[in-house]
């Protein structure tokens, strides 16, 4: 009397309707990665490609806000001159940015 009645659904119209319900979880996958995954691997390959290119001479900014010239480079390790007479060795993966020459003196 106050209960309505129950009608079973149909099973789906066949393979179209489960690739359409799939069709959202794949357009979100490819958007996430066009707009976060490649441009992060594009990032990591630039930076991988200025810290195998780094050379005695250079000067740079290290991770902590260290500004220095690069006086011997390593395998693993950089040694920056941040004053006169002061040198200082840091790990080569806390080079984050390469600057123009003749950046350390106008600081």
């Amino acid at each position: 009397m106050f209960i309505s009645n129950a009608y079973a659904q149909a099973a789906g119209a066949g393979p179209e309707s489960s690739l359409m319900s799939f069709l959202p979880i794949i357009i979100m996958f490819a958007v996430l990665y066009f707009l976060m995954i490649r441009p992060q691997m594009k990032r990591q390959k630039e930076q991988r490609t200025m810290l195998e290119a780094l050379a005695k001479g250079d000067e740079v900014i290290a991770a902590g806000g260290i500004v220095g010239k690069v006086i011997k480079v390593g395998e693993a390790y950089v040694t920056l001159e941040v004053a006169n007479g002061t040198e200082i060795v840091v790990q080569k993966a806390t080079v984050a940015t390469l600057l123009p020459k003749g950046t350390v003196k106008d600081l």
